[in-house]
């Protein structure tokens, strides 16, 4: 796959043929990539993101597709419950905050930068834990940049930032920074939107967090949210965490 991408690129030179339109096709190959979330397409997706920003270091639309791609490696190294998870989570974790910090400073006025950090410090608090990555600093980082991503434009990433916030300030320490009714109003806006009933997560994360809360209202909520999730889905992960989440009411 390098090979090729270097002979692509020769060819660029040779005949000048623009750079923007091979990056086009790249960024298309890269979401085409993305559509079925694989660990062997992420790995393909991060080495021509590479191999790509060597050439073109300040391309941001190659460069928020690689922290994407960082990110995706390491949240499904974790689902499928490698070995080695953690260390990967830390690996692609920090490589991806790395990049998205860099899209960030290049576009400020868009929520790309901010958002895929974000989810990147989740991956890299997967790996070092949620206490190592609090005492890096990176609470009020990834507060900072899911708020700013929020603010730019909530509806970005099928509504990530919506969710992404919601997520966020359910899974801090609790007694200490966990702000249940702050996540409970993102989950509650997040629910308003079509995605809301398309995808597992927002589902699960908001049954968990309406358990948190306590009372047989929440916990009845969360018990339906949890029961659909279990006989329509067909994702493991999401099903199992569902499990879970009814044992514990």
């Amino acid at each position: 796959m390098k090979k090729c991408l270097s002979g692509l690129l020769v060819l660029l030179m040779l005949f000048a043929i623009p750079v923007a339109s091979i990056a086009d096709d790249l960024a298309t190959t890269l979401d085409n990539l993305n559509d079925k979330k694989t660990r062997d397409n992420y790995k393909k997706s991060i080495d021509l993101c590479e191999e790509a920003l060597k050439a073109d270091p300040n391309n941001f639309e190659i460069m928020w597709r690689c922290a994407r791609a960082y990110r995706w490696s390491g949240e499904l190294a974790k689902r499928q419950g490698l070995e080695n998870f953690e260390d990967i989570c830390t690996e692609v974790g920090k490589k991806g905050m790395l990049i998205a910090e860099k899209a960030m400073k290049m576009k400020p006025d868009l929520p790309h930068g901010y958002f895929w950090y974000g989810t990147c410090v989740g991956t890299y608090k997967d790996g070092v834990g949620i206490w190592g990555a609090i005492k890096e600093g990176l609470k009020d980082k990834t507060q900072t940049n899911f708020e700013t991503a929020y603010k730019l434009d909530k509806m970005y990433e099928e509504a990530g930032p919506m969710l992404a916030l919601g997520r966020f300030w359910n899974v801090l320490p609790p007694y200490v920074m966990r702000d249940n009714d702050k996540a409970l109003e993102y989950f509650r806006e997040y629910q308003k939107t079509e995605w809301f009933n398309k995808k597992d997560d927002g589902p699960v994360y908001l049954a968990e967090c309406l358990v948190d809360e306590g009372g047989d209202e929440y916990e009845a909520e969360a018990k339906k949210l949890c029961e659909k999730v279990i006989k329509n889905s067909d994702n493991k992960w999401f099903k199992d965490w569902a499990k879970r989440i009814l044992e514990d009411i």
